[in-house]
């Protein structure tokens, strides 16, 4: 049976995949943030660009996009993900504990910002409700690219790379209320911008109360039963329906699909799943962004650059400035140094990707002339394409001021990628042991499981854990393993054990592990694959059941420890040599094995 299919919707989609596949590694080698790769080949290989001369050059028609529809609608779904896993990475006591912070400084910074390019667009001729939504659609950052370039130059911990989180979380916030503004606009609805403002919030209000309550009453049943069954697919599938299952509810509604996820992974954000569905979904947003930044940038039109370079420049270099001031000055109010507060400034000027979205709509809806909105698209892809560039300078200009000399305690606060001593893998009766005295010695950890029922049940007396299979690729890292000091593995499969510890240290070959094993045999292979340290159960049984027998024949009882201890160390050595002239003779010397314990 011969099917018909659309070859241009082909042509364009393996363009796509193309740029996702050979174009932004290319980049990536030359240093270049991925998001600017998919904006500036969108641009270059868009019908805007050379898709514009295929009637000419016919060879062009597969390696350009000749209708952007063709891959419109899963370019939107990248959204999607994108608002789901902000409320996933947002938490309540993130915010409560970052509340001046977000709220205060973050909050003003998209209130005074907003109102400055509102007043600047009335200016221009623009009516009220076009200027409120171009003002709130400037007035935020790239969240995607500042906290890569944080990130990659490891100064996420610095005052400035704090206060930055701070001030882009609250624009993440932001991102709700302007959605639904635009929604209701769209809708066609008459009145003032106070009427839509308030219509907005009382439809957001409903809608949100509705999705929260649907949502806890079905989701945490949802995916304890799927989780129960250990299917990685299942779990994959459910992730699924709940971000689209959101979003579609949302949009039933007269709302984004966009705001309907975000709900979902605010909720989600508190529950035992939230680290693997982080996992889950990260493959799925990294591609599906790709290609939303794809389409954002075959929206750039080469013509507007050179039908209007003065106004563009000008509208640039306002707006970076513009913020950059608002920034600076309420840095200084909320107590940063002005090498910090100098450096968020620059850092945060540039317009962010969510302009995109939130233009796009207006767009679509008729709220902004074509002419507008082209306009308004060039001006963010040209500023996002200067973020690195002003960031680098903002830092120059930072380190050749005054050394910062005050540190606001509420800049202590982790980002979402949040830093711990130890991670807990197993949270059973050991495991539980294991936790408790970390607890008792200060001790900062995150213990996973993956018994949806168990820690469901710990999770509601109080306890830190997360649900999550550590045999799953990005669920450790989700966890934070690129950060943490040691891994403490306390599960019982011994097949599991070995899949964690290999790839635990293929990720980070500096890490500590300490890993439970089964006998001395089990033990010997940890050492061989890379473990620090393993503790055989059957040699510590023998050990603990020793020492109580000294103590109880009379031995005093520091003899009886010390012995026992010289002991342990002594299986250990033999162990760790047995693994060692094992490595040795398969000719595959292992850099771990010998390793000096740091088992205390």
């Amino acid at each position: 049976m011969t099917t018909t299919i659309s070859i241009n919707a082909y042509s364009d989609a393996l363009v796509v995949l193309g740029t996702a596949g050979v174009v932004v590694p290319i980049v990536r080698r030359w240093g270049i943030n991925p998001v600017l790769g998919y904006l500036g080949a969108g641009a270059i290989l868009g019908p805007l660009g050379l898709g514009s001369l295929v009637q000419n050059l016919p060879f062009l028609y597969w390696f350009t996009v000749t209708d952007a529809q063709n891959v419109e609608g899963i370019a939107n779904l990248g959204i999607v993900f994108l608002l789901f896993l902000i409320g996933l990475e947002l938490s309540f006591r993130r915010l409560v504990t970052m509340r001046r912070l977000v709220f205060g400084l973050g909050g003003l910074q998209v209130l005074a910002t907003s109102a400055m390019l509102f007043g600047a667009a009335l200016l221009c001729g623009q009516s009220s409700d076009t200027s409120v939504i171009i003002g709130a659609s400037l007035a935020l950052s790239s969240t995607a690219i500042v906290l890569e370039l944080l990130s990659a130059e490891r100064r996420l911990a610095t005052t400035a790379g704090r206060a930055s989180f701070s001030v882009l979380l609250a624009q993440d916030l932001a991102v709700v209320p302007i959605l639904v503004f635009v929604s209701v606009l769209g809708a066609g609805s008459g009145g003032s911008v106070v009427t839509h403002i308030s219509s907005a919030i009382l439809k957001a209000v409903v809608a949100v109360a509705f999705l929260i309550l649907i949502g806890r009453l079905l989701m945490r049943p949802l995916f304890q039963m799927v989780a129960g069954t250990h299917s990685t697919e299942l779990f994959v599938a459910a992730t699924l329906f709940v971000i689209v299952g959101a979003g579609l509810a949302a949009h039933q509604a007269g709302l984004s699909m966009a705001l309907g996820a975000f709900v979902a992974g605010l909720m989600l954000a508190e529950t035992e799943y939230g680290k693997a569905i982080e996992a889950t979904v990260e493959p799925f947003k990294g591609l599906l962004l790709g290609i939303f930044f794809f389409t954002v940038g075959m929206a750039i039109d080469f013509r507007v650059f050179m039908r209007e370079p003065g106004w563009l420049l000008a509208a640039v270099i306002g707006i970076l400035a513009g913020k950059a001031i608002v920034l600076i000055i309420l840095g200084r109010l909320f107590r940063l140094s002005w090498p910090a507060a100098i450096e968020i400034g620059f850092l945060l000027g540039p317009v962010g990707e969510f302009a995109f979205v939130s233009i796009g709509m207006a767009a679509a809806a008729g709220l902004i002339e074509p002419r507008v909105s082209s306009f308004v698209v060039a001006i963010t892809a040209v500023t996002m394409a200067l973020t690195p560039l002003l960031g680098a300078l903002g830092r120059r200009l930072a380190a050749k001021l005054a050394d910062e000399r005050i540190l606001d305690p509420e800049l202590t606060v982790q980002p979402p990628s949040d830093r711990t001593q130890a991670i807990v893998v197993g949270y059973g009766r050991v495991g539980k042991v294991v936790c408790s005295l970390l607890t008792s010695h200060g001790v900062d950890y995150i213990a996973v499981d993956h018994d949806p029922i168990a820690v469901a049940r710990d999770r509601r007396d109080g306890h830190k854990v997360f649900f999550g299979d550590v045999t799953e690729p990005g669920f450790l890292e989700a966890c934070g393993l690129m950060q943490t000091t040691g891994v403490i593995i306390t599960i019982q499969s011994r097949t599991a054990i070995d899949a964690v510890v290999e790839r635990i240290r293929s990720a980070r070959p500096d890490v500590l592990i300490v890993s439970r094993a089964r006998d001395a045999d089990h033990a010997r292979h940890l050492y061989a694959i890379g473990a620090t340290d393993a503790v055989p159960e059957t040699i510590e049984a023998s050990l603990q059941l020793s020492e109580a027998a000294l103590v109880g024949l009379g031995v005093e009882v520091g003899y009886a420890i010390a012995s026992v201890h010289e002991k342990r160390d002594e299986f250990r050595r033999t162990l760790q040599q047995a693994a060692h002239t094992a490595d040795q003779d398969k000719s595959h010397p292992s850099s771990f094995a010998g390793r000096p314990s740091r088992r205390q």
